[in-house]
């Protein structure tokens, strides 16, 4: 995400803060859609009652982060409208970030901003770059699911896919998984792209994107097909890398994804007790 793009969100969500009475910093629900990058209030709708779920499941009462109000709106020829909207907190805003669209940018901003509780720049940034990068992994994760799943449904072989997926980064970093494993002093047990960066997350997700589809439109029946498949497009990424100054075996390896993930959660965890509770009226 850029600089500037940062640095315009930032302001937009520090613009529609309001404190209650008591104090408390809530957003209204119908100005934090568009922010979000929703244009269609019933897809927003759903949304917050993801969040709504999300809430009561973690154990806290959702009547103190989501209160219900009505909103008088001006109409032609001095009439007036209400319309139904919702306040909500932060921990609120966080609940409905998380439960939005993660290929919104809007959303990774989101999710960043509500659950840090700074409003440091800097510290935005950083903490965008860890969610991208979780982001990529969880990607790749399902892409390479539904290309295992392709392999068995149109080949009808139980291969180990472990052993396929093997060759596949051979083809991307020319050496085997387990010699990249002890490269990057990699435990056995712990999957290579735990450690990858966002970049090498993205380039084998593009691969194995492609393989998908010439596999479903060329009607590929055996292992064999897809495999060489696979092999070519990562080598055809790999040659893309390196002819932009990126050598796919070179690139340094980053903090275990699962370590970030454990420090997230935990990050949110202690903003709670940073949350303070609308008062029932």
């Amino acid at each position: 995400m850029e600089h500037a793009h940062i640095k315009r969100l930032l302001n937009d969500f520090e613009s529609i803060m309001h404190r209650s009475d008591d104090g408390v910093e809530f957003r209204l629900a119908r100005e934090l859609q568009p922010l979000l990058g929703y244009s269609k209030r019933d897809n927003f709708v759903e949304v917050i009652t993801k969040a709504r779920q999300s809430c009561t499941i973690s154990h806290n009462e959702e009547s103190d982060h989501f209160a219900d109000v009505g909103k008088t709106i001006p109409m032609p020829k001095w009439a007036q409208k209400i319309i139904d909207d919702v306040m909500l907190t932060r921990y609120a805003c966080y609940l409905v970030a998380q439960n939005g669209d993660p290929r919104k940018s809007e959303i990774a901003f989101a999710q960043t901003y509500f659950a840090v509780q700074t409003r440091n720049f800097e510290v935005i940034q950083q903490k965008l770059a860890l969610y991208e990068r979780m982001i990529a992994r969880k990607k790749l994760s399902e892409t390479e699911s539904e290309l295992s799943k392709i392999i068995f449904e149109q080949t009808k072989s139980e291969k180990n896919f472990a052993l396929i997926r093997s060759k596949w980064d051979t083809a991307l970093f020319w050496k085997t998984t387990k010699e990249m494993k002890i490269k990057w002093w990699i435990k056995k047990s712990q999957p290579l792209a735990d450690f990858m960066p966002t970049i090498l997350l993205k380039a084998k997700d593009f691969a194995t994107e492609i393989t998908i589809y010439n596999a479903k439109q060329k009607n590929m029946q055996t292992e064999k097909q897809i495999s060489d498949e696979h092999i070519t497009n990562n080598t055809s990424v790999r040659k893309t890398l390196i002819s932009r100054g990126i050598d796919p075996e070179n690139v340094l390896p980053e903090t275990d994804i699962k370590k970030i993930e454990r420090k997230i959660m935990s990050e949110n965890k202690n903003s709670l007790k940073n949350v303070r509770k609308l008062r029932k009226k």
